[in-house]
């Protein structure tokens, strides 16, 4: 099997493994490194254009598990942590991270934050190298290991 056809299953499944735990993933901790991860993500390679913005906050709008938070909220704080990231990439990135690992006292969530960035990253068909480092420093953050998602 193809690598990226692998990947695409697998990002298949964390999709369908978030939805189950829907009800589970309501607090404001969970919320905010979710939006910390989709910036990092978006922001990987050290630029967010506007196209890439959009991109990524349709995605956040459309994602069932984060529709237990308002949308408009959801956007301003991941427009917050983007403008962190383009201000100054490598400061801003420890500042998101701080809010990422958050949620690590809870591993369920933890985990979420983690597949959420994976489905993000994923998204446009090209899980690259950039996005696939972040989501990596982030399990670090979460005191994750990332070979549980084969990273």
């Amino acid at each position: 099997m193809a690598l990226w056809d692998r990947f695409k299953e697998s990002a298949s499944t964390m999709q369908a493994q978030l939805l189950a735990k829907k009800n589970d993933l309501k607090s404001g901790s969970f919320r905010d490194a979710s939006m910390a991860m989709c910036a990092l993500v978006a922001a990987a390679d050290g630029t967010v254009d506007q196209a890439e913005r959009q991109r990524v906050a349709q995605l956040i709008a459309s994602n069932d598990v984060l529709q237990n938070f308002p949308a408009d909220d959801l956007r301003r704080r991941f427009d917050a942590y983007v403008n962190k990231l383009t201000t100054d990439f490598d400061f801003g990135k420890v500042s998101v991270l701080q809010e990422v690992a958050k949620a690590k006292k809870k591993p369920a969530e933890a985990r979420a934050v983690v597949q959420i960035g994976i489905v993000i990253g994923g998204a446009d068909g090209d899980f690259d190298k950039d996005e696939q480092a972040v989501v990596r420093e982030a399990c670090y953050a979460l005191d994750l290991p990332p070979h549980e998602f084969d990273l």
